[in-house]
């Protein structure tokens, strides 16, 4: 159970930093390197619920 908040938290992470760089913050230099950080932390997400659907986590 701990696993599926800890996967909801990088989730919404994510959502909000990709929000906010589509946002306030789409005019900042370094704006692609903030969308790159929030799909590594959706490919993380999407490794660890993969990981305890298959059984291994």
């Amino acid at each position: 159970m701990a696993l599926w908040l800890v996967v909801a938290f990088i989730v919404l992470s994510a959502s909000l930093i990709l929000a906010l760089s589509y946002g306030p913050l789409r005019t900042a230099a370094n704006v692609r390197t903030v969308r790159t950080f929030a799909a590594v932390q959706y490919l993380a997400a999407a490794v660890l619920a993969g990981a305890r659907l298959m059984g291994q986590a």
